[in-house]
Parts: structure tokens; sequence; C-alpha cells
């Protein structure tokens, strides 16, 4: 009888070995074929090919060793997104690769296609029955975007926001739709600082729009007056490429151009806000993955989802995108392009640690380009609004961060970015936030609504950012650079007054967050509407040389520990703003084309540690520099540039330059480095040199122990936190002024007695007239109120 039972034993052992040999074949191999065309109840060889990416995904996980999953070429339209999480990770050397098979088209795409049955409704316009459930939110027309009705029409040609009209939400437009709930009320920044954006939800009983929004940017000042639109309103729907969706009686209306074949036209609408994720945790990372050759397209927009704000910063931020990583570790996008997304295009969230952007055309793009942003609870003492301070015996004096939940040691080298931030401004081509060590190289970034590479705060520094080229940026916002950043960390404070006593006794504070510097080296920068580099409020612990300056010239705003070095600086100059007393910053062996274009430095003329041995074109602006030590040993020189026309600002053997220690670096290593990307990358306008002489030009006239001037350019605005050229900015408070208690450096006066102060010509009389006089300043990046009390 044992016998037996073990003969049985035997037998069913010797079974499963059988059965499970049957099914090693498809386990064993190294290679997972899909195709659109293909079953997932094929065995996923190249002959018998899956249908679907995700469960191509779960077989993978069987695979040992390296492995691959090869999409033949076509179009995947999927309907949710793919995930790897913990249990799709990968040992170092058994790394899986998701690509196309054998250089094929290969589209993912998030959109949904649909099939319709067009009638004419009226005035060239068409009507078709939409049959199931489908988001509207994008509408695609064989491959193009079209526009949602909107009211002004979209112009390619305007600058800020392809077009706007002051009375967008006026009460008499308003009057004119019938049923404006669920259209948008989009908007610039009162002080062009990115945008806002609105849900409409109806009409309120006094004629205005019911709104919902507005978060979509950290410094809520209010919507500016003039540049705004309206879109998705019936009422509106009056010329080609606008469309729009009744969801109540489920019926696309769409305007479509002459030429155009309706019946067989490609109707897409988008339906994911992600394509791909890896979503691990620093516990259990997603590991070892690559998406490759991939054609990633067609994601609804995520604007009204941008809430979460940044630290002190001007932004808020979504957390998602068309290729969304939290958690990953060794994985990587190459080779890729992404366009046509409503949203992010690849954001690394929280923990992500050697993940790598390579060979990557980004374009069509409706908010940022490439994303890192650390977790805020890894930050020491942080605050998250302009206005918010830590006390200073609260402040938290350990150095770094508190955790590792946030991303580090990753790269973004040779992509393409262009044309990104087409839903929303507060958006960049690279944005840094919460972040360490992350390397940005090779990159071409250019034809953005704001900055082309955006560092949000100090945490934690080590960026190396080199060989980029970046330009054609700050296209619709105002007061920002090329490359932009600011340092509004722990030891921030809004008062200007209070913050320089705060650096002045504990400069060992600005520090805490930025712990490592920050480099800019090797990049080609050209910003027409801003700054060629831009450090604004705090940026600190920066190394910058080896840098082309094109046109708008470097700005340190108040920061510490900044070195600028060997850099030249094309029909400009550098821009100090409101220094620290003590900054410790250095400013040598560039070349510049005039005076330094200072604005509320300290009044000690004592500039950080050292401001000498540059290069001047021009021997009156040289003079002009030279006072209180500074600029003993820098020079004069005629501009002897190799080729400046195609873009070789080297300086000829003998230049006087050289005699400071200037030394000439590459002009032919700037932007992306691969073939493919290089053919169609757009190219940067050399400027032609021109001979410039001091801005400040204005009138200046001391008046009650007051020295004014009328404010103007970007200078000014940006100094101050203006708007636009209005009111008189105050240079400086002399000891005698009877208004030295209630008035200061770089106050800017708006109105006396409610009398608008346009200019010194307005000022003076009213400032003359007897009694009491209330006094608008415009200080510390908002208004206030003093009031000059007659004796």
């Amino acid at each position: 009888m044992r016998s037996m039972i073990n003969t049985h034993k035997m037998v069913r052992s010797w079974l499963l070995i059988f059965l499970s040999l049957l099914s090693f074949p498809l386990f064993a191999q190294k290679i997972i074929y899909v195709s659109p065309a293909g079953s997932d109840k094929n065995t996923g060889s190249s002959r018998s090919p899956f249908k679907t990416i995700d469960f191509a995904r779960v077989k993978a996980r069987k695979v040992k060793g390296p492995a691959e999953i090869r999409l033949s070429g076509g179009e995947y339209h999927i309907e949710k997104p793919i995930v790897f999480d913990s249990s799709d990770s990968r040992g170092i050397s058994e790394k899986l690769v998701l690509k196309a098979a054998h250089n094929e088209n290969v589209v993912v795409s998030g959109a949904a296609l649909l099939k319709l049955k067009w009638r004419p409704y009226r005035n060239g316009i068409m009507q078709a029955k939409v049959e199931g459930d489908y988001v509207f939110d994008q509408l695609f027309v064989n491959g193009q975007r079209q526009h949602m009705a909107r009211y002004p029409n979209f112009n390619p040609t305007e600058r800020i926001l392809n077009g706007t009209s002051a009375d967008a939400n006026s009460v008499t437009k308003v009057k004119s739709w019938a049923n404006p709930e669920g259209a948008y009320l989009h908007a610039l920044h009162k002080s062009e600082w990115g945008g806002f954006s609105y849900l409409i939800k109806g009409k309120k009983s006094n004629g205005e729009l019911d709104l919902d929004g507005g978060w979509q940017n950290n410094r809520k000042m209010g919507m500016h007056d003039q540049y705004k639109f309206v879109e998705n309103v019936f009422e509106e729907l009056d010329t080609v490429n606008e469309w729009y969706y009744d969801k109540d009686k489920k019926i696309l209306y769409y305007y479509p151009p002459a030429d155009l074949k309706l019946s067989s036209a490609k109707i897409e609408s988008p339906q994911l806000k992600h394509i791909f994720e890896f979503r691990g945790s620093q516990k259990r990372p997603v590991s070892n993955i690559s998406i490759q050759d991939i054609h990633i397209t067609h994601t609804i927009r995520t604007f009204m989802e941008n809430k979460e704000p940044l630290l002190r910063s001007d932004w808020t931020t979504y957390r998602g995108a068309a290729v969304f990583f939290e958690g990953a570790t060794n994985c990587s996008i190459k080779n890729c392009v992404l366009d046509n997304l409503g949203g992010n295009a690849i954001y690394f969230s929280k923990y992500n640690l050697k993940n790598e952007v390579s060979g990557c055309h980004l374009t069509k793009i409706g908010g940022s380009g490439i994303s890192f942003v650390g977790d805020p609870d890894a930050v020491r003492s942080p605050s998250f609004e302009y206005n918010e301070f830590i006390k200073l015996s609260d402040i938290d004096r350990t150095p770094g961060p508190k955790t590792t939940n946030f991303p580090k040691t990753c790269s973004v080298y040779d992509n393409l970015i262009e044309q990104i931030g087409q839903v929303e401004i507060q958006s960049a081509g690279v944005q840094i936030s919460m972040s360490m060590d992350i390397t940005i190289a090779h990159n071409t970034i250019c034809n953005v609504p704001r900055a082309g590479i955006n560092v949000s705060e100090g945490t934690w520094g080590g960026h190396l950012i080199e060989y980029n080229d970046v330009f054609n940026t700050v296209r619709e916002s105002g007061d920002h650079g090329s490359f932009n950043s600011w340092g509004r960390d722990r030891y921030w404070h809004p008062d200007k007054a209070v913050l320089d006593t705060i650096v002045d006794r504990h400069p060992e504070l600005v520090l805490l967050d930025v712990i490592h510097p920050i480099i800019l080296r090797n990049n080609r920068f050209r910003c027409d509407h801003g700054w060629d580099i831009d450090l604004d409020d705090g940026s600190s612990n920066y190394e910058i040389y080896n840098n082309l300056l094109l046109n708008g010239g470097l700005k340190f705003r108040e920061g510490y520990n900044r070195k600028a070095e060997n850099n030249i600086i094309i029909n400009n100059t550098f821009h100090p703003h409101v220094w620290f007393s003590r900054s410790k910053d250095i400013f040598r062996k560039n070349l510049v084309f005039r005076n330094y274009a200072a604005i509320g430095m300290p009044q000690n003329g004592l500039w950080g540690d050292e401001i000498d041995s540059n290069i001047f074109t021009d021997e009156s602006e040289l003079a002009k520099a030279q006072v209180n030590g500074r600029d003993k040993n820098s020079v004069f020189i005629s501009p002897d540039f190799v080729d400046p026309e195609h873009g070789d600002y080297r300086l000829r053997a003998g230049s006087a330059a050289f005699k400071t220690g200037f030394k000439n670096f590459d002009m032919n290593n700037f932007g992306v480095v691969s073939p493919k990307l290089k053919r169609i990358a757009p190219k940067v306008e050399f400027p032609k040199i021109v001979a410039l002489h001091s801005q400040r030009s204005n009138e200046i006239v001391n008046f009650m122990g007051l020295e004014l001037k009328n404010l103007s350019g970007l200078g000014e605005r940006s100094a101050t936190g203006m708007a636009k050229d209005a009111g008189v900015l105050v240079l400086k408070v002399e000891e005698k002024s009877p208004l030295k208690d209630l008035i200061k450096v770089n106050d800017v006066i708006l109105k006396v007695n409610g009398k608008s102060i346009t200019g010194l010509g307005d000022l003076q009389p009213n400032l003359k007239a007897e009694g009491d006089k209330k006094i608008v300043l415009f200080r510390n990046q908002k208004e206030m109120e003093v009031t000059v009390r007659t004796k």
C-alpha cells in the first residue's frame, strides 16, 4: 500500500514538472513581443505577440535576467495608465527595457479614437452625437490640436496667452452667454509672475461670473486687468478650428476648415492624465526599468489640479505627468518623443535616485517639461507662502534635509525641450525644487513662456547645469530669466529690513538649506524679455563661470556666497540689486559692455568680497565703475571677437582682457549633441554688437531729503516688485529728511491723499500741499500706507 502511495506521488511530481516545462519557453524568453494586431491569449513571441503593453509588463516579471518588451509599430490607445511598481523591479544586471521594435514608429496615446457621424449645424459649424462617456478637455483632428470655443479667438501671433481682452469677464460680455457653467477663465498674474485659471460655475445675481480656482500661483495678488481670456463657451464658437462639447446633450460641435474632409478625419480626445507611472517607495522602489524609442502623446490638461504650494515661491505644482516617477531608482526614459500633452511631460516626485532622461524631444506641452520636486516633509523649518516666516528662535539649525525623500543624483542629458507651458504659464523646461545633485547638461530649451531652467529654492543644491542652450524664454511672464532661481529658505523674512538684520547677525543661517554649491558653467543663455541669468530673492551658494549671455545680462538680487567669473555678457552688464551688507559675493574676470546697473545697494559702498579684474568695452563706463575700491584692476578693450555674426565670441589673441586672467572658452558645444536632435533643434539668433551707455539717464531730484526718480525699466521693477513703470522710486533717504522715519530706500510712492503719482511731476505739488498726507507706498512687494502729520 505504501509503495502504491509513493508511486502516485512520483507520478504527480513528474506531471507537475512536465506541465511547468510546457510553460517554461514563454518565461524563458528574454524578449516579449507586443503588437496592436496581437492578442493577450498569444504566447508573446515574435510570431504570436501579445496585444497590450500592460499584459506584457506582468509577464515580464517571470523573466529571469535582462528582458525586453518590444512593441511593433502602430498606435496603442490605452484606457488606463501603465503602472510599474516594486513587483516589476529588476536587479542591476537584469534591466527591463520597454522599446520600439526595429526602429518602428510606436505611438502610445492616452486618447480615445472617436467614430462620429457629422451633420451640419449652422454657419459652417458641424455637429455629431457622441456615444459613450468621454472626457472632452482637448480635441485633435488629424493630429492637430483644436481650440475650445474662446473669447477672444486664438491668435498664434499674440505673445501672451495667444490673445487676451480686458473685457473677457466683464458683466457686459457675460450677459451675452446663456449658460457659461463649465467654462474657464485664464489670466496672467497681476504682476506677470505666472498665471491663474478659474472654473466658471455660472453667473452671480449681479451678472458677474461665479468663479472657483485661482490657486495656480502661490503669490495670490489677483489677476491682471488686461491679459485674460475665457474658453469653453458655446456662444464663442465662431471661427475655424474651434469646438464645443455639450455634455448634457452629448453633442460635439466643431467648426472645420473648408478644406478638411471631416467624414474621414481622425478625431481623438485625450482621456488620461498619465501614460506611464513608476510608483514605488524608498523602502520598495521601482528599479532598473527603461522606456526607449516610443512616441508618448495625448493627455488631458491638469491646470485645475495645480494646487500644491512649493516653498515660499510663486509656484504651485501638480504631482503628475505623462511619465510620472515616484520611488524609482536607476530608471530612465530615453530617445522618446513626448508631444501634445495637456499637463506636465515628465515628473520626478519625492524619492528618486539615479534616474535619467536623455535623447528625448519634448514639444507642445501644456505644463512643464521635466520636474524634480521633493517631499516638503524633508525640509527643516519650511514656509509655504511669501509672507510666511519662522521666528528666529524657532529655526532648526541643523544643516540639510530631515529625510532622503527627494530626487537625488538624477540627470537630464541631450534633450530638446520646446513649446512647453502652452496651458500653464507658471512652468519651466526643467524645474527643480527640494532636490539634490541634479545634472542638467547639453539640452536645448527654447520657446517657453517663463524660465527655461528654474531652481525653486536652495534646498539642497549640488546641481550641475552645463552646456545648455536656452533662448526665446520669458515670452509671456515678466521679471524672470532664461535661468531663474530664488532662495527664500528657512532664514528668510518678507520684511527686507528684518531680513538684512538676520543675515548680518547670523550669516551661518543662509547656507543651512543650500548645503552644496549650484554650478552654472559653459551655457549659452538669451532672454529678450528678462534676464539671461536671474538669481532672485535669496539665491545663494552659486558658482557661475564660462557662460555666454547674449542679451539680458546677469542679475544678482540679495543672496550670499556667489561667484561669477569668466562670463561674457553681450550688449549688457551685471545687475546687482539690494544686496546684503556682507554677502561674500565675487564678480571678477567678466566681460561687460557698460557700468553695472546697481539698484538699492548697501550705502556703505561695499559690494561683497570682490568686484575686480573685469573687462569693459567702453572706457567711460569703466571709469564710472571704479568707485569705492571696485574694479581697480579692470581693463578697457575694443570688443574684437573672432566671429560674432556666427556666435563665436572668443577674444582674439593679444587682447588686453587676458591680462586680467580671463580665458576664452568653447563656443561650439552648447545644446543637444545627438545628430537626430541637432538636425531639428531651433537656432538662437546672435545679436549685433551695439555700443550701450548707462540706462540711468532718467532725471534724479532731491526733494524733502529724498533722492527720487521716476520708476522705469525692468531692473527697477524687479528690484521693487512692481508690475509696471509707475510711481516714484526712492533712491536715498538723508538723515535730515523729515520723512526718514516713514519712507525707506527702494520704496515706490504710488499715491498721496488718494491721488495717483505717475511721476515726479505729480509728487512734488502733492507733498508740498498743506495738511496731513496719506502716502501709499509699495514696499516688500505689497502696498502699505503711511501718514505724514502736520505739526
